[in-house]
């Protein structure tokens, strides 16, 4: 205990140094000369500071200038005040990672200290813009919305405009190419910007104003109107009915436009065969959405029949005006009144707009990695989510997209939210909708991830759900879809992810480099007319998720170099019979315990990976037709109880000496580096839970030697601990920060989550490996089912019905992660078991486990290929 105090003497010793070192503009420090010396006084090497100085300082110029604060030492106590001292791997990671971000040194000492600076600088910059913009969402405006919104009379008189604001703007926004439309132009937005251009034309004509603005509007319809019928454009909703029911309009207003009889003919013909499509209630929807677009031969008491409680016409500031210019409505002039009082003199093309971009920024940085650094603001969008979810809000629940992405985000975060919200979506209500008749992709697989979230056995709802969301978007991508979004490949990628990624088969490291290398920055999206939103499409997204993507990436590099040297040293390179797979052990734990203060966690569940795989090969070789895994067994049970071991004789061989030498240091360094996280040393919980685990392997050696045939229930009962979990995730959670006391990982609660994991994981193996275990001669939970079953069983009806286990216990296990208020288990621990369980789907989706050519891409997606900025 003594030289353990003298250690973390040292250890406080250090930190106290690099804080001072740092202060000094001309020091340049590299993380693996901090790591090892860092490493070298934590192990006890008791270097005083002045020696460490000199071997970490090379001499220079007497001459300083004055020290320069880089970092700030709260930075780095965060680990320490946060996770009671822990292990030196840890505190480096964290340091790592800190110094990345933070540290920057005097140009004169070092010729990248200003890129450094800047970079900080943008990152810090970076960092403090997206706060801002989870409070303040802005929206684009739209020429198209105001214009129509200038044409609205007064009440009083009809020779007046009632907002003539927004005519003013009108009058101080045409662009200098005669035309108005989106604030980013863009090639493919011409539809989109002649549409908006022709509206305000026409504002102006209804007014009598504007008269050079109206020539060069026309002057600009005219030679852009061939994009009219451009196919490769990007088409605004309704623009064929809206387009040619503005040109009729222009002939009402005596307004010539610059446009052939043939072409006008066929903008009608157009038109004609859009309101001829299928009647239905969602065609209903729409006619009533587009309604500036039909004017006066409009139905507008059935449009009426779509007004919210804000008096708009789905929140449609062009519908609701075109609305109140044919039939005075109280309702429809208090929404404009109430929109003109917040944005003054022009509109955006949807309001309100809060909900969703709010959950969409929450959805953006917790899907590209960076959600860390706005806890705070992503608790307040939660919390502020769940109170308009209590009360019914119209924003979530009459628009899908919201509700089924506040409802994923919701459950996700343990928020008891019922999915009988998601009832008006099904699939004969929604072809009955607006969404429906316009088959709104990105809608629709909003609600298919939404449907995934099943956590309670009467969700059938969602089954339902998942079942024709899934079928669409199928049907979508390979029939129509490609030419209707081909220019919206960012949706495409979406859906492709979302059915070849379920929800419970994503690892978080995958998911943020996918996400992060799809990014859209300049994410524009389409109603009836374009609209950007910083909160959607941004680049400081991008920039601090690549930067804090590649800061962790280098960390993962240095613990599986450290791992590497593990296996080395512990000779576990030298069992020939053993798979090396170190890389995939370490895949699994970097690609979901991300974070990088996570670092004994993720090297105690590599270096326990690496140890069962050693452990299983040992039995699966035939090692048992001998006595020397009985008396490995036997060997850890002297170890628990205490015993004198006497390796060169209990061992018996060099290879059982080898697994028993690493398997005692392994989890004797467990015990101790768990003392900084937990107060107390775990190795005889940990040594429990292997013997457990070799008791299993043992006892299914036996099955095989002696040829014996258990029942289904026998075999589950071993074959859930024998499928090698144990030591993987149990001494892991001693890592993730809370403390853990002997009547949590005594609870029943823990024991379930266990159980329900590593049932998913044998059954999930059983079916994969069942042909080739079979050919082995060897028994599993399928070829037992065949067995015990009748003789009408066969391989594919089990299969069905293993299936169908796994998904219940999958959905047991998230309901009890998900869970907010019962249970023992902290929920950091929880997610853990949930996370393995990813890991599992993700593993044998295809192939029998670390088989997969693609596991080897995703392999070097996580750990060594780092994201290039100007490659995105």
């Amino acid at each position: 205990m003594k030289d353990r105090n003298l250690a973390v003497e040292h250890f406080f010793d250090l930190v106290d140094t690099v804080l001072s070192l740092v202060q000094v503009s001309k020091l340049t420090f590299t993380l693996s000369t901090v790591f090892s010396s860092v490493s070298f006084l934590y192990a006890g090497c008791r270097l005083g500071k002045a020696s460490f100085l000199h071997r970490l300082i090379p001499p220079s110029p007497s001459s300083s200038p004055s020290p320069s604060p880089c970092l700030s030492s709260t930075l780095i106590a965060a680990p320490i005040l946060s996770f009671q001292v822990p292990s030196v791997s840890a505190f480096v990671s964290h340091l790592n990672y800190i110094m990345m971000h933070v540290v920057s040194t005097d140009s004169g000492a070092n010729p990248t200290a200003d890129t450094n600076s800047s970079n900080d600088l943008c990152f810090k910059d970076s960092k403090q813009r997206i706060k801002k913009m989870f409070n303040q969402i802005e929206l684009s405006v739209s020429s198209y919305d105001t214009a129509w919104v200038a044409m609205v009379p007064s009440p009083t008189s009809h020779r007046n405009p009632c907002f003539p604001a927004c005519l003013n703007w009108l009058l101080d926004n045409q662009l200098p190419n005669g035309s108005w439309g989106p604030c980013r132009p863009h090639p493919l937005l011409i539809k989109d910007t002649l549409s908006s251009t022709l509206a305000c034309v026409l504002a102006l004509r209804r007014w009598g104003v504007g008269e050079e603005h109206m020539t060069k509007g026309l002057r600009f319809i005219e030679s852009h109107f061939c994009s009219a019928s451009d196919e490769s454009q990007l088409t605004p909703i309704g623009f064929d009915i809206i387009f040619s029911g503005m040109v009729e309009y222009a002939r009402d207003l005596n307004l010539n436009l610059p446009l052939s009889s043939t072409d006008i003919d066929v903008l009608f013909h157009k038109r004609d065969l859009q309101l001829r499509r299928e009647n239905s209630k969602g065609r209903e929807a729409y006619l009533a959405y587009v309604s500036e677009g039909i004017g006066k031969h409009q139905d507008w008491e059935m449009v009426m029949k779509y007004q919210r409680k804000n008096g708009s016409l789905f929140n449609s500031p062009s519908a609701t005006a075109a609305t109140l210019s044919h039939l005075p409505n109280s309702g429809c002039l208090h929404y404009l009144t109430a929109l003109l009082d917040k944005f003054e003199n022009a509109v955006p093309t949807l309001h309100p707009f809060h909900v969703f971009p709010r959950l969409c920024m929450l959805e953006t940085v917790e899907s590209l990695g960076i959600g860390q650094h706005f806890r705070e603001e992503i608790t307040s969008v939660l919390d502020e989510t769940y109170r308009c979810w209590l009360q019914g809000e119209e924003e979530i629940f009459l628009d899908l997209p919201t509700c089924a992405l506040a409802f994923r985000i919701l459950r996700v975060n343990g928020y008891d939210v019922s999915s009988e919200a998601l009832a008006g979506f099904a699939e004969e209500h929604f072809f009955n909708s607006l969404g429906g008749y316009l088959k709104d992709l990105d809608a629709v697989v909003e609600l298919f991830r939404a449907s995934q979230m099943i956590i309670h056995p009467n969700e059938q709802l969602l089954e339902k759900h998942i079942s024709w969301t899934s079928h669409f978007l199928k049907q979508e991508l390979s029939n129509t879809s490609k030419c209707a979004y081909k220019h919206k490949q960012n949706i495409i990628q979406k859906v492709n992810d979302a059915l070849e990624f379920p929800h419970y088969a994503s690892l978080e490291r995958l998911v943020y480099r996918r996400n992060i290398v799809n990014y859209d920055v300049d994410d524009i999206r389409m109603l009836k007319s374009s609209y950007s939103s910083l909160s959607i499409g941004n680049k400081d997204f991008l920039r601090l998720a690549v930067e804090d993507f590649n800061a962790c990436q280098s960390i993962y590099r240095e613990e599986l170099k450290q791992l590497e040297r593990w296996v080395q040293e512990k000779r576990l390179d030298k069992l020939k019979f053993a798979r090396q797979k170190l890389a995939y052990c370490y895949f699994s734990a970097a690609a979901t315990l991300c974070s990088p203060e996570l670092s004994d966690a993720r090297l105690t569940w590599a270096k326990n990976g690496v140890l069962t795989t050693v452990v299983d090969d040992f039995f699966d070789v035939g090692v048992l037709l001998t006595n020397l895994a009985y008396n490995k067994v036997m060997a850890y049970e002297k170890m628990k109880h205490r015993h004198d071991l006497d390796v060169s004789i209990d061992c018996c061989s060099e290879e059982v000496e080898i697994i028993y030498s690493a398997l005692d240091n392994t989890i004797s360094e467990i015990g101790e580096k768990a003392i900084a996280w937990q107060g107390r040393n775990i190795k005889t919980h940990v040594s429990e839970i292997w013997l457990d685990l070799l008791r299993s392997m043992l006892q299914e050696a036996q099955w095989s030697k002696e040829k014996a045939v258990p029942t289904v229930d026998e075999y589950m009962r071993n074959g859930y601990i024998s499928f090698a979990l144990g030591p993987i995730i149990l001494p892991a959670l001693y890592f993730v920060g809370p403390r853990l006391s002997e009547a949590v990982v005594k609870s029943g609660e823990y024991s379930l989550l266990f159980r329900h994991v590593s049932t998913c994981g044998r059954l999930l193996n059983d079916i994969h490996s069942f042909k080739r275990e079979s050919m082995e001669g060897k028994l599993n939970a399928v070829s037992l089912h065949i067995i015990h079953g009748t003789n009408s069983v066969t391989e594919d009806h089990v299969n069905q019905e293993l299936k169908h286990l796994i998904e219940e216990r999958r959905r047991e296990l998230h309901r009890l992660v998900l869970q907010k208020n019962d249970g023992i288990v902290p929920r950091q621990c929880k997610e853990l078991f949930w996370k393995m369980s990813k890991v599992l789907h993700l593993f044998y989706m295809k192939d029998d486990g670390f088989t997969s050519h693609e596991m080897a891409n995703a392999v070097n997606a996580v750990i060594h290929e780092p994201i290039l900025v100007d490659q995105l």
